[in-house]
């Protein structure tokens, strides 16, 4: 079989590879080597800059980054050519610059090339590097839209009053924009979080200590050198104690904060799912859509199924990653390598669920007169507002008096709750106020969202 979109064995190549479309220059084997390519130059243009060797008056620096912005597919086909005789993919691309800088006319300063470093100094900073640009310029947006969504719904939503479930079971009412509101507290919160661990990289050489550039130029303040250049060139930070491989250690905490944001997205969608089959909610019907193969009239929830689904599997893919990441056996074993490589699965899937939430929500159309009803019919939630209210005017007992109305009783209506109101011993206006509480009001504070 030809790989294609049919054939792929995993959806997100497949199924779903029209949609995940934007993630490919990050994640994809082409994108991984055209980072490889990316830092290699970069380090070559700055090994020059500090001066370590002079540049060929053919190699202008605009030039050389043409190899990686201009880069493409024959490109990459070129360097996994080199790779099967290399048996090994940095060493493919250090020959495969060699090869562009002698057409380029800087042939004497190929061997400036992947100068002193090893394939973890180009892998720790290149993927990292996909990974930071992946995370700001397609998911967090993507992210932010939809936390925008929900906002915007918890404002036009902001005086509906709507019957709570604890348990559950009926509670104290609350306003459906301020549950809307908790999701948007949440979500901000998680973000703010995240966007403080740093994107780490190692560049130090064969074990981190930049063995062979120090022995080479034992005059050089390397580590200055390799801070500048992450830091500063690449806009990564370079941890300064390593092996021969970054700690991961930051990685693993931003794979924990993306696994708390879809567990936040995951309990949303639950919800909002709830909310559809109590009829709180209508979804707009498309054209020729189908609910079910056998039942005509479904309206199914699919697309908060959908991303329940996907954050769910993003978050397994996370959570293995950062437990395995962290860990390697002395100096660096190889198990990173292989497992490093699916750090673009796991944001595949929360992309998709992003993109079925998002499509969800805009499908939500209100249901005000069911909200309504359930309101009415669940007079027994101003129990509480009574016997708090009683509390105040120093009432014997007024929790055990409701508990002995309402507990366990199907029913309790709005002349059941005042006719009890009636036999009260306090004042007439007192007794006003209680009856001025009814499950459509009594909503707690007015937030202002």
């Amino acid at each position: 079989m030809e790989l294609s979109a049919l054939t792929a064995i995993s959806p997100v190549d497949g199924r779903y590879r029209s949609q995940l479309a934007a993630l490919a220059p990050y994640f994809s084997e082409f994108g991984l080597i055209r980072y490889r390519v990316r830092v290699e130059v970069e380090y070559f243009l700055f090994l020059a800059e500090k001066k370590i060797f002079k540049l060929p008056a053919a190699a202008k620096p605009a030039k050389l980054r043409t190899i990686y912005q201009d880069f493409t597919e024959a490109d990459a086909q070129q360097i996994k050519t080199i790779e099967r005789t290399t048996n090994h993919d940095v060493k493919a691309v250090e020959y495969f610059l060699k090869e562009k800088l002698k057409a380029l006319g800087a042939g004497d300063a190929v061997e400036w090339v992947h100068f002193g470093l090893t394939s973890q100094d180009v892998n720790n900073t290149s993927v990292p590097l996909s990974w930071k640009e992946a995370l700001e310029e397609q998911f967090l947006p993507m992210l932010q839209n939809v936390v925008l969504s929900l906002r915007k719904m918890s404002k036009s939503w902001e005086g509906i009053p709507m019957l709570a479930r604890t348990h559950g079971q009926p509670a104290s009412p609350t306003t459906l924009g301020k549950e809307w509101m908790v999701f948007v507290e949440r979500l901000e919160g998680q973000i703010q979080q995240l966007s403080h661990v740093p994107f780490a990289a190692k560049f130090g050489g064969a074990t981190g200590n930049f063995n062979a550039h120090y022995v080479t130029f034992p005059d050089r303040d390397w580590v200055r050198f390799g801070n500048d250049f992450v830091n500063n060139k690449l806009g990564l930070e370079r941890m300064q104690y390593t092996t021969q491989i970054e700690h991961y250690d930051n990685l693993a905490a931003q794979f924990d904060a993306l696994k708390r944001i879809n567990t936040i997205l995951i309990d949303l969608s639950r919800d909002i799912w709830s909310y559809i089959s109590m009829d709180y909610f209508k979804q707009k019907v498309k054209e020729g859509e189908v609910g079910s193969s056998a039942m005509p009239h479904k309206v199914n929830p699919i697309d908060f199924e959908n991303a329940e689904g996907n954050f769910g599997i993003a978050n397994a893919i996370y959570e293995h990653l950062a437990a395995k990441l962290p860990i390697s056996r002395l100096q660096r074993d190889l198990t990173d390598s292989t497992v490093l490589r699916n750090v673009g699965v796991p944001m595949a899937h929360s992309f998709l669920a992003l993109r079925s939430l998002e499509k969800g929500l805009n499908k939500l159309l209100l249901n005000k007169d069911k909200m309504k009803q359930d309101l009415d019919a669940n007079w027994a939630v101003v129990a509480e507002a009574i016997q708090t209210v009683l509390r105040r005017e120093n009432y014997p007992q007024p929790y055990e008096a409701l508990k002995a109305l309402t507990r366990g009783k199907s029913g309790i209506n709005k002349e059941d709750i005042h006719n009890f109101i009636n036999t009260l011993k306090v004042s007439a206006k007192v007794k006003k106020e209680l009856k001025s509480i009814t499950p459509h009001n009594y909503v707690g504070v007015p937030f202002k969202l």
